[in-house]
């Protein structure tokens, strides 16, 4: 159910020296750097992952999997109507992953959250 999280950091070189080793003990690696960002593969494959981009830190993101635009457009109807802020609605978005349709909430602790869903897989 989870498809990725977006953590901010503020060193890049100590997040990639930390968590290169850490996530290799479980079978994780790198699979894609730039001046800004690291991305872990967290599974089997790279539909779960952990994309690390510096910046100032803040409550992290996370976005679970939905199988259709239509999963994605209830979670975020249902989300605004149990206490959730609206944080982007539901659309298609500029990625480099093709397809991708998502809606962004803010919960009610203030953590930012997604439903995605990849529409070339429908």
């Amino acid at each position: 159910m989870i498809d990725h999280l977006d953590i901010h950091v503020q060193y890049l070189s100590r997040t990639k020296f930390f968590y290169t080793a850490v996530l290799a003990t479980l079978g994780g690696s790198l699979i894609d750097e730039s001046k800004t960002s690291l991305t872990y593969q967290t599974g089997e494959t790279t539909d779960g992952y952990i994309w690390f981009e510096e910046g100032e830190p803040y409550p992290f993101h996370f976005a679970f999997q939905a199988k259709t635009k239509a999963e994605v457009d209830q979670f975020y109807k249902i989300a605004l109507e149990n206490g959730g802020k609206d944080n982007g609605r539901p659309g298609n978005r500029p990625s480099d992953q093709k397809y991708y349709y998502a809606a962004f909430i803010i919960d009610p602790d203030g953590y930012r959250i997604e439903a995605v869903c990849y529409t070339g897989k429908e």
